[in-house]
């Protein structure tokens, strides 16, 4: 038997003892493209999840009155920034770009473990479902949010995803339009902040550490001889890693906004995927690209032709502004940029306890 083959036989059987014991979850990944120079700052995620996932993009201006939706102990803000943003169900901001170029993206995490709130504690609260939107709404910068968020002037509260029996776990990757990146996850109750430009890629469990340590691994073995190819976190964290690296570090716009939206594509779960005996991989229910340089969201589902776009420098985000929505839960199709079809809306309610 050749070398070689002798080789690619043990990285395999050491993939999959490091990824043998990993507990799946539903699957997302997100990475962070930096061109040279940093000339282009692109981030991409791909929203994945076992059943239908009603999303719609919402314009949210300047100075709407936000509160954490956890009873009378709720943390109160008035947004600093306006933003676009992607819903789920029409509860929660799941991902968004502000008009500063800060990125939010939320990811699935079943280790999570949050602090414990007192409704009648001294510590605030806010529910998940607006972490987001909370970054998004008040700063421009990962440091800031990193400088802000680590003092843990409110506790993060979960529950239960309405009609189901799965408590919400998830982790929070912010970016910039600098580059700069940090990753907020909870784990045994205590918030651990991973903050670095190097940090661009992310997927689900394991943890983040484990993630670096895995990526460690990976590092000595070239992506032209071998790369994983299942959809398991993991394998897709070692693949969103090395392609994102490996397409031209392009100062070009458009060829970087299409390099970036075919590694989120190759790290993305085919559509109808089910595993018996990995029940909670997942399908890729939509993709979206942030251009913080450019000030562009683009938007992909997998049941609709066509990828298109917001350009936010087209948007009123002053305190006159409008609240607006632009429906894609119905398979609407767009083309090009969308931002004139949104249509003036009440904000919907972050579900809360």
């Amino acid at each position: 038997m050749k070398k070689g083959i002798f080789l690619k036989t043990g990285i395999l059987l050491t993939s999959i003892f490091l990824f043998g014991n990993v507990q799946e979850s539903e699957a997302c990944t997100r990475v962070v493209y930096k061109g040279t120079n940093n000339s282009n700052v692109i981030t991409a995620r791909s929203m994945d999840w076992k059943d239908e996932i009603d999303a719609n993009l919402w314009v949210f201006p300047r100075g709407m009155q936000r509160n954490g939706s956890v009873g009378a102990n709720s943390i109160t803000w008035s947004s600093k920034y306006g933003s676009v943003i992607t819903s789920a169900w029409d509860i929660a901001t799941t991902d968004g770009i502000n008009e500063k170029g800060l990125v939010a993206n939320i990811l699935w995490l079943v280790e999570t473990e949050y602090a414990h709130f007192n409704p009648s504690g001294n510590k605030k609260g806010i529910t998940i479902s607006a972490w987001a939107q909370y970054v998004l709404d008040n700063f421009a910068t990962v440091d800031e949010a990193v400088k802000d968020l680590k003092k843990e002037e409110f506790v993060v509260v979960s529950d239960y995803i309405p009609g189901t029996q799965k408590f919400a776990t998830l982790h929070l990757s912010i970016s910039d339009a600098s580059g700069d990146s940090a990753i907020f996850e909870y784990i045994d109750g205590k918030l651990v902040i991973h903050h670095s430009g190097a940090y661009n890629v992310m997927t689900n469990s394991p943890i983040f550490n484990e993630q670096l340590a895995i990526n460690e691994y990976w590092a000595g073995v070239a992506g032209t001889e071998f790369l994983p190819g299942t959809n398991r976190a993991p394998d897709r964290f070692r693949r969103a890693g090395y392609y994102i690296k490996a397409i031209p570090q392009d100062t070009d716009t458009k060829t970087a906004i299409a390099s970036v939206f075919s590694v989120i594509r190759n790290c993305s779960v085919p559509f109808g995927i089910t595993s018996e005996k990995e029940p909670n991989i997942s399908s890729t229910r939509w993709r979206s690209v942030s251009d913080q340089k450019n000030l562009l969201y683009f938007f992909e589902t997998v049941k609709t032709p066509n990828t298109f776009w917001v350009d936010l420098k087209k948007i009123d985000f002053s305190e006159k502004g409008k609240v607006k929505r632009l429906s894609v839960s119905k398979n609407e199709t767009y083309a090009g940029e969308t931002s004139a079809l949104f249509k003036e809306s009440k904000p919907f309610v972050f579900l809360g306890i």
